[in-house]
């Protein structure tokens, strides 16, 4: 019979399945003197129905093992480790791939059957990391609202029904990446009739679905197998799905699967004992030694052949070192997109120059980092949210936004002593950078825009969220949206809304009906990027014969692509121009006759008019795109 576990590349702890004996294994420190496998009915409470004394491997003081006689599908399971005379607390390990109500014990689970109807058919979309349109969502956040009319609020089913792919699909984004979906702490499963949230930047069990996502987080196939109908539904859609991973940091220290089995092997220290703190949540993990190297890389193996995900986010991507990431990339299907926050949160007890910075993605083929230069350009510095800039009328952020829309590449049109954070181009293929303007972190761009601009007026928020977007959405590298946005969300100007109640974080999905031309620009604004190969270009050499920028203007940027020679583009000369100021401006274009598809907060790629060249107006607080 085939086993009910993955069979991890290179894993050397879980547990092997067959009808007859289930056969155990756990890795320690070589100072381990005991460990205790411990055989439950159920997934919290009660007594252990066999305790079995584990036995060192002769060849590998790491690894420790036991075989159990019978049948334990459906049992539960514990490991608990003796260091220095005294068990540390009983655990699931950390190669659980399911686990019962509240991750705290493993779970035998027979995999097979938690594979919805036609999963061995079901595909990942075929999608060119430069044709990527991501959009980054929090479950509860997108269903739990009366409003979406979703039955299954807060739940991973809620992204199988009809209305959520309609909604999707029709909004143009193939890829939604979903914030952490493995197993956390801070949702108390036995407690999901009580109002709840958090992010989920707290991991327990990284490679089993969140339970409180779930319809019933008491049993363990269950969560696997809605997190696979997601999938399904998704792909079914042409869209595909990217997981939000948080391998720099655990919950804590003390409880994690890391400390009760390996004790301070997965955290760094600093030279004089203390655990260093890069990912500012004082539990810095240890990316550059062997075992945790080689976890993260089958871990990421094991969502992509089980869960069939399409790519993966790296939380604080800058904690890991380079070495780290490059095993991982090299682990996986070239199609499989790989991009994180290049940066950490503090200092790091490694030397900067092995760290998976902004900076060194040079050194990272295949993976792309987030593009603070172009998000700050446009809303303003991260340390204030009531500092404007490009968006607000400040001028001098024009060349930082010239560096997103190339897609932080070396192009001579960019002034790079002029850059806010970079000044220096980081990425070798426009792919490897992420263009936005807000993501979950910080204020959505809607509060944003109210915090720092003085007096703003509705619409003006409105005139300046196209506007931005359409900065985002023309630029060369990979666009990425928050959800919600193309409803004008807002979060009541909570900054930081991790752990805020739904009445902060939830999408009104009435503001599709309340600001009907929002959803319909970010329609055609899309629509437009994916017809048209021009406004995604596939190397850094295309990008620089290709796009030219005009003479500069305070708080107006403005840009040509010649589509000649693009393949599959069928426009010839394109003119993008972004307004920021409160008054009109005029670029200058060549003679000749051009369709306008975006103007004064309307975008349809079939065509709005035409203007004919030389002096050419961009309405205030808005973008022009046209076409000849």
């Amino acid at each position: 019979m085939a086993l009910l576990v993955p069979q991890f590349l290179n894993a050397r702890t879980g547990v092997n399945y067959t009808p007859s004996a289930s056969a155990f294994t756990v890795e320690t420190n070589e100072d381990a003197q005991q460990v205790k496998l411990r055989i439950y009915n159920v997934g919290l409470g009660g007594k252990p129905v066999k305790t079995v004394n584990m036995k060192r491997d002769k060849a590998d003081p790491t690894l420790w093992q036991a075989s159990v006689k019978g049948d334990l599908n459906g049992k539960f399971y514990t490991f608990d480790v003796k260091y220095g005379g005294k068990f540390r607390g009983e655990c699931p390990g950390i190669w659980a791939t399911a686990v019962g109500v509240n991750g705290k014990r493993g779970a035998i689970v027979d995999l097979r059957g938690t594979d919805p109807q036609g999963w061995n058919a079901d595909r990942r979309p075929s999608i060119p990391a430069s044709d990527l349109i991501i959009y980054e969502m929090h479950h509860r956040d997108f269903s739990i609202d009366a409003s979406s009319g979703l039955v299954n609020k807060g739940k991973f089913l809620a992204l199988t029904e009809p209305r959520a792919i309609a909604h999707l699909k029709a909004l143009g984004v193939n890829a939604v990446h979903i914030l952490p979906s493995f197993d956390y702490a801070s949702v108390d499963e036995t407690r999901l009739g009580e109002p709840q949230y958090n992010w989920g930047y707290d991991p327990v069990n990284y490679n089993v679905p969140e339970g409180g996502y779930s319809t019933d987080p008491y049993k363990p196939e269950v969560r696997i197998n809605e997190f696979k109908q997601m999938v399904q539904a998704l792909h079914r859609a042409g869209i595909k799905v990217i997981l939000d991973v948080v391998y720099n940091h655990t919950w804590n220290i003390d409880g994690s699967n890391f400390q009760l089995t390996r004790p301070d092997y997965f955290y760094r220290k600093n030279a004089d004992g203390t655990y260093s703190n890069g990912s500012g949540c004082g539990n810095e993990t240890a990316s550059e030694r062997e075992a945790m190297r080689r976890y993260m890389v089958e871990s990421v193996k094991y969502w992509v052949d089980e869960y069939h995900i399409d790519g993966f986010r790296f939380d604080l991507m800058g904690v890991h070192d380079i070495a780290t990431m490059n095993a991982i990339r090299q682990a996986l299907p070239s199609d499989i997109f790989i991009y994180g926050e290049g940066w950490s949160a503090g200092s790091c007890a490694i030397p900067g120059e092995q760290l998976a910075m902004k900076a060194h993605i040079s050194q990272m083929p295949g993976i792309a980092a987030f593009s603070d230069c172009m998000r700050d350009a446009l809303r303003g510095p991260w340390d204030s949210d009531s500092k404007a800039a490009f968006l607000g009328g400040v001028k001098g952020n024009e060349e930082s936004l010239k560096f997103g829309i190339v897609g932080a590449i070396q192009h001579p049109g960019v002034d790079y002593s002029k850059v806010n954070y970079s000044k220096e181009p980081y990425a070798t293929e426009p792919t490897q950078m992420i263009a936005y303007v807000s993501c979950h972190d910080d204020m959505c761009l809607v509060d944003r825009l109210k915090a720092s601009v003085k007096g703003i007026t509705t619409d003006e928020i409105i005139r300046l969220d196209l506007l931005a977007q359409t900065a985002v959405l023309t630029s060369q590298g990979v666009p990425f949206i928050l959800s919600g946005e193309e409803m004008l969300r807002d979060k009541k100007g909570v900054h930081n809304s991790y752990e805020s109640p739904d009445s902060i974080n939830h999408l009104d999905w009435d503001n599709l009906e309340r600001y009907p031309q929002v959803m319909d620009y970010y329609q055609g604004l899309i629509a437009m990027r994916k017809a048209h190969p021009a406004f995604h270009m596939a190397s850094a050499q295309m990008v620089r014969e290709r796009l030219d920028f005009l003479p500069d203007q305070n708080c107006l940027v403005a840009f040509h692509i010649n589509g000649r020679g693009v393949p599959g583009e069928q426009w010839g000369d394109i003119y993008v121009a972004l307004n920021a100021n409160k008054r009109a401006r005029t670029i200058e274009v060549p003679e000749g006759t051009y369709t306008v598809v975006c103007r004064n907060i309307k975008c349809d790629p079939s065509g709005l008019t035409t203007v004919s060249g030389g002096r050419i107006t961009v309405p205030a607080q808005s973008a022009l795109i046209i076409h000849n």
